[in-house]
């Protein structure tokens, strides 16, 4: 194949995997913006490269003209999640979406592979318009946690490296590694509500100070620069007490503030 030709057949995969991380990035947003805890804490994808093509074909033992036949796994993403638990969630989100229709499901999170491998991975098909017109391809969506994937990004150099012929010893200790992962993935899910809990309270307090400064902000166009002055200093010495309750009082009072002046700014417009 020529360069060329490599770059038309490979367009609509760069064309998917761009439109299926914003859209995955687009439902965390979604859950933050509500307030809720996000299943997605980060979404990533890949076009494999032309070599990593080569050498999938070569072991399937199939021709060019087969490509998107057999390499399921030309556009990739990848959703990480902070626990286990968060990737049935996550599938749920993917077998809900219209756009997206499931092939195949692979759970290696139940029963891991042999190296110690664990994720969630879903084959599916998604459509992608081109000047051409709509084509329909193959996206492997992987599912995994933080854990998870920092073993699988080493475990994967490791495999590029040796050419499938890794060391015995390393296989080992790579192996009690991806224990030593699901071990930490199992501690981490016994103080989940605690985790949650904490990650809440710090969203919602960072929520609370974007509203604080942006209220400010705001009046110091329309109020007197002493008055916002004695707000702002106000508000630093609420701050460095680190208490919500009194945060969540200023917040409350500084809205009525602002709102006050917004309502005779209007007033003095129609005036």
């Amino acid at each position: 194949m020529e360069v060329q030709l490599w770059r038309e057949v490979l367009e609509p995969y760069h064309l998917a995997v761009d439109e299926l991380v914003v859209k995955f990035n687009h439902v965390k947003q979604q859950y933050q913006e509500a307030k809720m805890y996000s299943p997605i804490e980060m979404v990533s994808g890949r076009v494999k490269r032309v070599s990593s093509i080569l050498e999938k074909l070569k072991k399937k033992g199939a021709e060019l003209s087969q490509l998107e036949e057999k390499v399921e796994d030309i556009a990739g993403i990848r959703l990480i999640c902070q626990f286990v638990e968060d990737i049935e969630t996550v599938v749920a989100i993917i077998k809900n979406r219209q756009d997206i229709v499931i092939k195949q499901e692979k759970d290696y999170i139940t029963k891991a592979k042999d190296s110690g491998y664990r994720s969630y991975h879903i084959i599916a098909y998604y459509t992608v318009h081109t000047i051409q017109g709509p084509k329909q391809i193959e996206v492997e969506i992987q599912i995994r946690t933080l854990a998870m994937n920092f073993w699988s990004t080493i475990e994967h150099s490791l495999q590029y490296k040796y050419k499938g012929h890794m060391p015995e010893d390393i296989r080992d200790r790579l192996l009690r590694a991806a224990q030593a992962v699901d071990s930490l993935d199992t501690e981490m899910s016994s103080v989940r509500d605690e985790i949650m809990d904490a990650q809440n309270s710090n969203r919602q307090k960072a929520n609370i100070i974007s509203d604080i400064l942006n209220n400010i902000e705001n009046l110091y166009y329309v109020a007197n620069e002493r008055e916002v002055n004695k707000i702002q200093n106000e508000f630093f010495k609420i701050y460095l007490k680190d208490d919500m309750g009194m945060l969540k009082r200023f917040n409350k009072q500084l809205d009525i503030i602002a709102e006050t002046y917004r309502a005779q700014s209007v007033q003095g417009y129609r005036n």
